[in-house]
């Protein structure tokens, strides 16, 4: 006998399947690259059948958008800037098209049937969150090329790609349509933004866990040295390691796009892919080596958290307009506690190392005198505004989401150990969070269920401790919570060696140090320096090899094409450098939950 809910469930799923089995692709976009070497990607957007559609036959006119930015990068980077030669027509004649707002193309249809529209994109910045073509390869992001009809973001669309000559691979996560050349098929607008593209030359490596088919699209301009085989069963290793968090693979398949270029680095998440950028040389030592496949933890990582466990406002997304959340030290920083966390339990690195940079990141976030003007909640929100618009004075006044939410994340996690003696960890939060709010209710958490999620894990209210240091600037008191684990916190100090708290390049200053001597003693970002205590600058870089902390230095600098002299106390450096080291005589309770802290069985 078959249960009513059951009965309902299969009924539903056979209609969804016979609308979708009958459903006409309305959105056909047609990308080429006929100069690659003029950097510009011609695009060609086709809507059919546009007299079926409820939502366009009320009007005379349809507008065309561009979105302003990308879901994972949080800034608006005006897409529609690079957009060229923007042209529409409808039932095969020409038709009048204006642009109403900065991203908004408006085409007089006149209720035809067919819309066709045709423009360029100048892609030349070579990011992960933009697009960039060349006579070597063309890699682009959805939000900064296609364009979409607001009403049909929830359309099904195809892409039909036509590479330039002898270029002979793409890679994508989006799903080949097999019985056409070229051509892939996105669900809906949301699939095309979170799906890059990679075109070229490149090669393929191929591997699997799970039966999961992984591809590395591996391009570089040059030359490229790496052992194949070491390489795949790194990435074997971290993706395997990964999948343990949350205990549950959420794809059927995964792209990773890699590019290797000097002078570049970062990565972004998608749905079943990502981009990563690094030196040709990240293979050439263990240390750079493991430094990428850092990188490739984090990234791989945004599978669960961000891209289906994530904060409520981010998704579905607002194109045109800032998306705010007071959760990025969640949805970055806990990524970045896994990142390490995740090499930890893949062998990539050892326990020691594991510690280090445990302790490098809390050094990271004590040294940056903006810990004490920006708590980590603000920090998220305003990512749109600080993070990625920093200047002389941010290391001042702002505190980085991805550095202390990573903080955060190894203090929550020891917290939970400690509490359930090693029976739960931050694990367990996301696969709480996992199943109650992407698989149940398939929504984002807010601010407060996240919270209660950690309180539900660790059995004990955390209301204090993220009052303090989540949405306050209070100093974190770091022994309570590593003592769990029988490790106290060092803060060691140079008080003997003075420090001027500035950097200089080319004789100018580029950045002081809030509360240091050159803050203190009247120096400025851009001044020249020209003399101290009367020797030229840069004639000797030891000029207070002689000095003492509490000496007084006389520096002469050049602001604004006048000289000043400024009279400088040497101060000590402010500067901690944090060591985690074993207690002397652990109980027996704390070197078990080191054990499960480190993974040492």
């Amino acid at each position: 006998m078959i249960k009513k809910s059951f009965l309902f469930f299969f009924l539903f799923i056979l209609l969804s399947f016979s609308v979708l089995k009958g459903q006409t692709t309305n959105i056909i976009y047609q990308l080429s690259m006929n100069e690659p070497s003029t950097h510009y990607f011609e695009i060609e957007m086709t809507l059919s059948n546009v007299l079926k559609i409820k939502d366009l036959t009320q009007k005379a006119y349809v507008d065309f958008k561009m979105p302003v930015w990308t879901p994972g990068s949080y800034l608006v980077r005006e897409y529609a800037k690079n957009v060229e030669s923007f042209e529409s027509s409808a039932g095969g004649k020409k038709v009048k098209s204006e642009k109403v707002n900065k991203n908004t193309w408006r085409v007089h249809s006149n209720g035809a049937n067919e819309i066709k529209i045709k423009y360029k994109v100048y892609a030349y910045e070579l990011s992960v969150r933009t697009s960039f073509l060349d006579d070597t390869h063309g890699y682009l992001n959805g939000a900064s090329i296609f364009m979409y009809v607001p009403q049909l973001k929830k359309y099904s669309s195809k892409v039909r790609i036509n590479p330039f000559k002898g270029w002979n691979s793409i890679s994508t996560g989006l799903k080949k349509v097999e019985d056409a050349e070229n051509t892939f098929y996105a669900s809906n607008y949301d699939i095309i933004v979170d799906s890059p593209i990679e075109i070229g030359t490149h090669k393929v490596l191929n591997f699997e866990i799970q039966n999961i088919p992984h591809a590395i699209a591996m391009y570089s301009n040059g030359p490229l040295e790496y052992n194949e085989d070491k390489l795949i069963e790194a990435y074997k290793k971290v993706t395997q390691a990964a999948s343990t968090v949350v205990g549950e693979h959420p794809c059927k398949d995964y792209t990773f796009i890699i590019h290797h270029l000097p002078g570049i680095g970062g990565g972004l998440e998608h749905l079943n892919s990502t981009t990563c950028q690094t030196s040709p040389l990240a293979y050439n030592t263990e240390a750079s080596f493991k430094s990428f496949m850092g990188l490739i933890a984090h990234e791989y990582f945004h599978l669960w958290n961000v891209k289906r466990i994530r904060p409520i406002a981010l998704g579905p997304f607002d194109y045109e307009n800032e998306n705010y959340t007071h959760m990025l030290w969640v949805a970055e920083g806990f990524t970045s506690f896994f990142q390490e966390n995740i090499l930890l339990r893949a062998g990539i690195i050892t326990p020691e190392e594991y510690k280090n940079k445990v302790a490098a990141s809390i050094s990271g976030i004590e040294n940056q005198p903006g810990q004490k003007v920006q708590s980590v909640a603000e920090a998220s929100w305003d990512a749109w505004i600080k993070y990625y618009r920093p200047n002389e004075n941010s290391q001042n006044s702002t505190i980085s989401y991805y550095n202390k939410g990573g903080v955060i994340g190894s203090l929550i996690n020891l917290f939970i150990i400690g509490e359930t003696k090693g029976k739960k960890t931050l694990d367990d939060v996301f696969k709480l969070l996992w199943e109650d709010y992407y698989k149940k209710q398939g929504r984002g958490y807010k601010d407060e269920e996240f919270q209660a999620a950690c309180e539900k894990i660790a059995g004990k209210s955390m209301e204090d401790f993220f009052q303090k240091y989540i949405w306050s600037t209070d100093a974190i008191d770091y022994d309570t919570y590593f003592n769990y684990v029988g490790i106290k916190v060092i803060k060691e100090y140079d008080t003997k060696t003075p420090f001027l708290g500035a950097n200089v390049q080319n004789n100018k200053i580029t950045f002081v140090l809030r509360g240091a001597s050159a803050y203190s003693g009247g120096l400025n970002v851009n001044d020249e320096i020209l003399e101290i205590d009367g020797n030229r600058y840069p004639v000797s870089s030891t000029f207070f090899s002689d000095k003492q902390v509490g000496d007084t230095v006389n520096i002469k600098v050049k602001r604004f094409g006048r000289e000043f002299n400024y009279d400088v106390k040497l101060m000590a450096n402010p500067s901690t450098r944090i060591k985690l080291e074993r207690v002397e005589n652990p109980t027996s309770e704390q070197e078990n939950l080191y054990k499960k802290w480190l993974f040492i069985k």
